[in-house]
């Protein structure tokens, strides 16, 4: 069999299931590393509950996400996983599901493992979201579950480093409300509210206009010029300040 006969037939078996996200949908993709427990308490071993060195590596795997081919309007990161409000006409790769959920994991991977100096792995997948309402749940969503790590994650750390076994220390925490959990770290002298807020919301990273010299070679003059660079957030706002600040970047 000819070449072009085997490339035809072959490709129908790549092809065939291929998924397509419909026009106008608006598309959010959560990145999450693989084995990352393992990665970070046992392998690695950064600081817990939250480590500075990890939280700068995973920030700049998100700048590498927004700046590798996909119109990225929002990148949002809490622990290990990353978030990514892509541009609803985005017709990248003709918007085929497996190009972005095999993209995105390959190039987090690729940049996460550069930044670490072992093999670190993501997973993605792409959500479809029909309103921008629902976009704005996401990541409120996505917050929520940020607040609530970090005060499980405090809590639990605060009982081991008391020299309470891991079994131990999550049997205690199970079923514990919430004001009790402030309340353990408050008795230990942690105020929960006063510790650094990317801790608890996450951090977010957005393009942002900026003014620089620049030069006319026509005029022979300085000139000054609009660039674009991506901000990180470290103090995000919460609750209902959040949803609008979500809704700046949906309605582009």
């Amino acid at each position: 069999m000819k070449f072009d006969d085997f490339d035809k037939l072959m490709r129908v078996y790549e092809t065939s299931h291929d998924h397509v996200v419909m026009p106008y949908m608006y598309m959010v993709a959560r990145i999450d590393g693989r084995g990352f427990t393992k990665l970070t308490k046992e392998v690695h071993q950064f600081e817990a509950p939250f480590d500075l060195q990890f939280r700068d590596m995973m920030v700049e795997t998100v700048k590498h996400l927004m700046d590798c081919g996909f119109n990225v309007l929002y990148g949002y990161t809490q622990s290990d996983e990353i978030s990514l409000l892509i541009h609803r006409d985005d017709n990248t790769f003709g918007r085929k599901l497996r190009k972005f959920n095999s993209v995105l994991a390959g190039e987090a991977s690729a940049k996460f493992t550069l930044l670490l100096g072992a093999i670190g792995t993501f997973d993605c997948r792409v959500s479809q979201i029909p309103t921008a309402h629902i976009v704005v749940d996401y990541f409120r969503w996505r917050q929520q579950d940020s607040h609530r790590n970090a005060l499980n994650a405090h809590c639990y750390w605060m009982l081991r480093s008391e020299g309470q076994s891991a079994t131990a220390a999550t049997q205690k925490l199970s079923g514990m409300s919430v004001s009790d959990k402030n309340e353990l770290l408050f008795s230990r002298g942690i105020n929960f509210n006063d510790l650094p807020n990317w801790q608890k919301r996450g951090t977010g990273l957005y393009w942002e206009l900026y003014d620089k010299e620049g030069y006319n070679p026509i005029t022979e003059e300085k000139v000054m010029v609009q660039r674009r660079r991506i901000k990180v957030d470290y103090d995000l706002p919460m609750k209902d300040n959040y949803d609008v600040f979500i809704n700046r970047f949906v309605m582009d």
